[in-house]
């Protein structure tokens, strides 16, 4: 060994191998541990996979349920307080449009069940127009429970509205104004998405709805263009030929504050000749290739009239051939009660300050029209004892808007839930009540006198004649004296 050199292939490879084996056992260790490490990674990946998916199941129904108060309590806000009023409207109206917005989960009570126009539907509340502009989100909102969704306004012309900013929230008072002024993307654009909603082999029936779901409707709300003559009626009539055969109801909008001369069409002559107008135009219409039937006829007023020219315009409707009224657009006035620093602005006034003024021109207008016209409620409405006091004026229907956009898309739900807990507790439905109001409050045609039988008319003619003989003969007497 003494002999032998460090540096020597021999003893290189004899100190190899005696190192190999004094390391074994440490390499079978490591060797044992990386193989059971390997082997617990899938297990700890899928239980976190499983787990995740779990979790975001959860969410997502949670989620997709309209009822969830994330809706109302944070996600609502949290849009209306990062985006200005305009902004976060369009994204809500995107989101609905998506496909991926909450539904409302829940079948309707039966004691909600109401039948208008000749057509049952599953509740009494509806969504008015201004929402859905252009009629881009419209199963969507149908998916929230509403029985009547109302698309528009809708204008013959694309057009732009008013400068921004045109719509601004009132927090404080639970209210918003708008001077949008019919921002249209025009009939043509419309059109081609209500067109594009039509089942490819849709079979029309009794109770088929262009809405395209059992218990519901679609109503298309007609606006004006703003280089339209003031009183030309032109721009309705071709809203009534354009949208009628996609329409259970089309909306003849004379009441929004934002279109300049919109209003004087409330006129007793100017409304006369424009209401003629637009039933002839419906009366001309082809039955609808969705419905089989030609669609209802619905006036949208003001909240602002006086008494007299709301009995005056009574007096018009009673007169022509229109279906129903909506009570009503937003209004001008701005009650002293508000205290938000946006009150001063222009424009339209929505929310809860409006339901006095729209419940008090309902009222005025019931009891001169008769029960055959229905009124649909609309204005500050934001629960269900709100809709109640609305079906004691005598409203069939009601619609919301500005409730909608600040409680988000359970506000249909809690509004019906309310609706029912209150019938309930009275013994009563929906159809119940209003049926007792309407009967009880509407026009009724005046008596006419009793037809005089010939034999009355003939003695009542020889008495009157005798008194007049009567009469000659004494004043001749007084001469002869």
């Amino acid at each position: 060994m003494a002999g032998l050199s460090l540096k020597s292939p021999g003893l290189q490879h004899i100190l190899r191998r005696k190192a190999s084996l004094y390391q074994l056992p440490g390499l079978q260790r490591r060797t044992f541990a990386s193989s059971s490490s390997s082997a617990a990674f899938p297990i700890r990946t899928a239980g976190y996979t499983v787990l995740f998916a779990l979790s975001a199941g959860l969410f997502a129904s949670y989620y997709l349920d309209a009822r969830s108060s994330i809706h109302r309590y944070v996600l609502t806000p949290i849009l209306r307080h990062t985006f200005d009023a305009e902004s976060g409207h369009k994204i809500a109206v995107k989101v609905l449009r998506s496909g991926l917005a909450p539904r409302d989960p829940l079948k309707d009570d039966d004691a909600l069940r109401s039948k208008v126009f000749g057509q049952y539907i599953s509740n009494p509340v509806g969504l008015a127009a201004g929402f859905d502009k252009d009629g881009e989100a419209i199963d969507g909102l149908l998916n929230l429970g509403f029985s009547w969704v109302e698309i528009g306004s809708v204008t013959p012309k694309p057009q732009s509205g008013n400068p921004r900013p045109r719509v601004f929230h009132l927090p404080a008072d639970s209210a918003l104004i708008n001077r949008y002024g019919f921002p249209s993307q025009g009939a043509s654009a419309v059109i081609s998405r209500l067109r594009a909603r039509i089942p490819k082999f849709h079979e029309p029936h009794d109770s088929a709805t262009a809405s395209l779901r059992p218990g519901s409707v679609l109503a298309i709300n007609l606006g004006k263009n703003k280089t339209s003559a003031v009183e030309s009626s032109e721009d309705f009539v071709t809203g009534v030929k354009a949208f009628g055969p996609y329409a259970d109801v089309l909306v003849v909008n004379v009441s929004s504050p934002n279109t300049p001369g919109l209003r004087g069409l409330q006129n007793r002559e100017l409304l006369e000749s424009l209401l003629a107008d637009v039933v002839k135009a419906r009366d001309e219409l082809e039955p609808s290739p969705i419905t089989s039937r030609r669609p209802q006829l619905v006036l949208k007023i003001a909240p602002d009239l006086q008494e007299t020219q709301i009995i005056e315009m009574a007096e018009v409707i009673r007169h022509s051939d229109i279906d129903g009224v909506i009570v009503s657009n937003t209004t001008i006035g701005r009650p002293a009660s508000l205290i938000d620093q946006n009150k001063t602005e222009m424009g339209g006034l929505s929310g809860k300050p409006l339901m006095p003024y729209s419940l008090q021109t309902l009222k005025t207008l019931r009891v001169h029209l008769p029960s055959s016209i229905p009124l649909i409620g609309c204005g500050g409405i934001t629960s269900g004892a709100d809709v109640l006091e609305y079906a004691r004026a005598g409203a069939s229907l009601v619609q919301i808007y500005t409730s909608f956009g600040y409680d988000g898309v359970g506000t249909c739900r809690r509004i019906k839930d309310e609706l029912v807990s209150l019938l309930k507790a009275e013994g009563k439905t929906w159809s119940g009540v209003v049926d007792e109001a309407v009967q009880a409050l509407s026009w009724k045609e005046p008596k006419q006198p009793a037809p005089v039988q010939a034999g009355e008319a003939t003695i009542g003619k020889l008495i009157e004649e005798a008194e007049e003989l009567k009469l000659l003969l004494d004043r001749l007497g007084e001469k002869l004296g």
